[in-house]
């Protein structure tokens, strides 16, 4: 019997709350498909941050790369100041442990209120490959005369031909393995940034000849950000950079029903992926059983895919698409008509009979 070896992150708020559901779901699909989980539980997070002043010991990056997956609940603390614990604990573990893709997908499950007219789960219904560990989020840049009237600010977009072509192939590859359109879009601003985005159209220009049974195009991001609202169906896989990413998946959040619905996963295709609900730690319900742990649950059945448990990931999938369109009144905290614990028992017996 095959077994993994998973570090449990559940971080600040709600986060061990939703953790905690995602771990019985998960849990539930190991015994139905002869897999075991061997959970090791973290507390780096703004509690440890508050008692002891560091984020990530320095041990951490290298014991955690002796894992086969990373599952994180969520990272922020109201008495911690912004920046902090998502620089010191989220983007350093992008960074360090080289988790080069931030993979997306965008899809509306049945039952979901979409917020686009006449759009259903026919339509909506692609993925975003995002790079990960480049662009402006590296941090690049400085200030000159700051805090006088003449003041200047550089921030710096760094962008590498490593970078870049480990994405997009990445991407390519995801989309033949995806099988659905076989079509990927490049999302990008060529008429301005013009040069991030001409070492970008380059290499997406040839690596394409490498995958002649995908369909090619670019849109500008702008375009890309419209496209969504109006014509969600037109996309299967879409690749960018990581600012631009950062923000078309937030849009993509929203129309298949909000933060309580998305998960994504951080991944190294050679080391150690991380996966996590998109949404934050939502202190304000900490504690009430009333958050939806729906995205959580999610983040875990993208961890089984990853791990090559294709068919324990489907069937996890086909109980949340269960649950939304036959037992919940909503998708937001409070208004599920069912707790959070609630919320993971339905799901955890849907997998474990469907």
């Amino acid at each position: 019997m095959k077994t993994y070896k998973i570090a449990v992150i559940p971080g600040d708020g709600t986060g061990p709350e939703v953790i905690r559901e995602s771990v019985k779901v998960l849990e539930a699909a190991s015994e139905r498909f002869g897999f075991k989980l061997d959970l090791n539980y973290y507390d780096f997070g703004g509690d440890r941050y508050l008692r002891t002043g560091e984020t990530l010991p320095d041990s951490a990056i290298d014991e955690l790369r002796g894992y086969d997956a990373i599952l994180l609940g969520a990272i922020g603390h109201p008495d911690v100041k912004p920046g902090i614990l998502e620089k010191g604990i989220l983007l350093r573990l992008r960074f360090e442990l080289d988790q080069y893709i931030n993979l997306r997908p965008i899809k509306l499950y049945p039952g979901v209120d979409c917020p686009l007219k006449d759009k259903g789960p026919d339509d909506i219904d692609f993925v975003v490959v995002r790079e990960n560990t480049e662009g402006l989020y590296v941090g690049g840049g400085a200030f000159l005369r700051k805090g006088t009237p003449h003041e200047v600010a550089i921030q710096e977009s760094v962008n590498t031909r490593h970078g870049v072509e480990r994405c997009i192939r990445f991407a390519f590859e995801y989309c033949r393995k995806r099988n659905k359109d076989k079509k990927l879009t490049l999302c990008g601003k060529t008429n301005v940034l013009t040069f991030a985005w001409d070492l970008w159209q380059r290499t997406f220009d040839e690596l394409k000849d490498e995958y002649p049974d995908i369909e090619t195009d670019y849109a500008h991001v702008d375009a890309i950000t419209m496209w969504f609202v109006k014509n969600p169906e037109w996309f299967d896989v879409i690749v960018t950079d990581n600012m631009f990413g950062d923000i078309i998946t937030d849009l993509g959040a929203m129309i298949q029903g909000g933060m309580g619905i998305a998960a994504g996963g951080n991944i190294n295709p050679e080391g150690v992926s991380m996966f996590e609900p998109i949404g934050g730690s939502a202190p304000k319900y900490t504690g009430k059983n009333v958050i939806n742990p729906l995205a959580a649950i999610c983040a875990g059945g993208m961890m089984l895919e990853h791990l090559g448990q294709e068919e324990a990931a489907k069937t996890l999938e086909k109980a949340v698409m269960e649950v939304t369109g036959k037992h919940l009144k909503s998708l937001a905290a409070g208004r599920m008509g069912y707790s959070t614990t609630e919320v993971g028992d339905l799901v955890a017996d849907y997998v474990s009979k469907l």
